[in-house]
């Protein structure tokens, strides 16, 4: 499956600090997800997405550069990763399971000032697919551009948004659409998915994975979401403080003439807190850095808001909540679908991949973090 990240910033960041420079940035993560096993699907290689917000004279829409090229491969991602500077990014990069090759179909999407990513699927969706395409209004039906699962739900997404009274298409330079009703729409979102897979009946494949992200450019909120009760979720992950520093003799910025060795550059980026503010808040499938004081795993099934630079986590209480504290969900459905690394004993570390980290070494160090990757 894929992998995605967002940066919320109170200034702006240059794009290759997070995604180009960091030893285990998403664009390491398109070719060396060793956090993972999937025998499948190797390789997050089937096209990437970039979505940053740019200055308010612009207008509010953000700004989209996607590539069925696979990111590592991609000199241009380079050239403008190491120029361009946002305080709202979205990144993604692709392991197709619905949909074929194609710009369309590379995340994030947009619409107005919205921006959508997801990583996971939507369960029996060869047989739910045309349910759900009936269910929204004819604007957002004619909008869907590629055939992936994940542009279907944010058209579910946007006709539940215009259900609830809001445009949307409106331009929002001021406060956006505000958290509360993001929040309330990807709850509604995510809760029709559940009727309509419920509705075509019970299959093996109709367990959903919906870890969704959106953005009307001023808040974030994001889904760690399985429509099961048993079953953990895909992984999803947050990092909060006042700085994201490069390590010691570490010059930061990615520059066009590393594009041909992406080694060259990278480096263990940390996230610094001189006090309890949340001047920058990163929230990735996969952590960027491997401090154990750097990431909080996000509890399956709840969302993660960011509004004003606050964090705030809310479960989400459908039939598929546990209510019990103490209840330890099942890993067998993410390891089937390549969701979560496999231990392997005797392994050895490889001291070329991840920037110098090997695969034994990463899978301990996210182990300390709760990970199911």
């Amino acid at each position: 499956m894929c992998r995605f990240l967002v940066y919320k910033g109170k200034d702006e960041i240059l794009l290759s600090n997070l995604i180009l420079s960091p030893a285990h940035s998403i664009l390491t993560q398109s070719y060396d997800s060793r956090l993972r096993l999937d025998t499948r699907r190797p390789h997050n290689g089937d096209g990437f997405g970039v979505g940053y917000y740019t200055s308010p004279y612009l207008g509010p829409h953000p700004a989209l550069f996607t590539s069925t090229i696979p990111a590592w491969n991609c000199i241009n991602l380079s050239r403008l990763a190491s120029k361009t500077t946002s305080s709202l990014i979205f990144a993604h990069v692709r392991a197709t399971t619905q949909g074929n090759l194609s710009d369309q179909n590379c995340h994030p999407f947009r619409h107005g000032c919205l921006m959508w990513m997801h990583n996971g699927g939507i369960g029996s969706w060869s047989r739910v697919k045309r349910k759900l395409a009936a269910s929204v209004g004819d604007r957002w039906f004619n909008g869907v551009q590629g055939s992936t699962d994940s542009e279907w739900a944010f058209a579910v997404f946007l006709d539940t948004l215009d259900r609830m009274g809001w445009d949307p298409g409106m331009a929002t330079e001021a406060r956006g659409f505000g958290a509360k009703v993001l929040r309330t729409a990807l709850l509604r979102t995510i809760e029709r998915i559940n009727d309509l897979v419920e509705g075509v009946g019970e299959g093996e494949d109709g367990i959903s994975l919906l870890n969704f992200a959106v953005t009307d450019g001023w808040s974030v909120v994001c889904s760690r979401y399985v429509s099961s009760k048993t079953d953990e979720a895909a992984s999803l992950f947050f990092s909060s403080g006042t700085s994201w520093k490069a390590p010691e003799g570490h010059a930061e910025g990615h520059h066009e003439g590393q594009t041909d060795d992406h080694h060259q550059s990278k480096g263990e980026y940390r996230m610094e807190r001189r006090d309890k503010g949340a001047d920058i808040v990163l929230v990735a499938s996969e952590p960027l850095t491997f401090e154990r004081d750097n990431w909080v795993t996000v509890p399956t099934n709840s969302t993660l808001t960011i509004h004003k630079q606050t964090v705030m986590i809310h479960p989400i209480i459908d039939e598929y909540y546990n209510h019990s504290p103490s209840f330890t969900r099942s890993s067998k459905l993410v390891r089937e679908k390549g969701q979560m690394a496999a231990k392997t004993e005797g392994s050895t570390p490889d001291p070329k991949g991840s920037g110098g980290v090997g695969v034994e070494t990463l899978t301990a160090r996210l182990e300390g973090l709760g990970a199911v990757v």
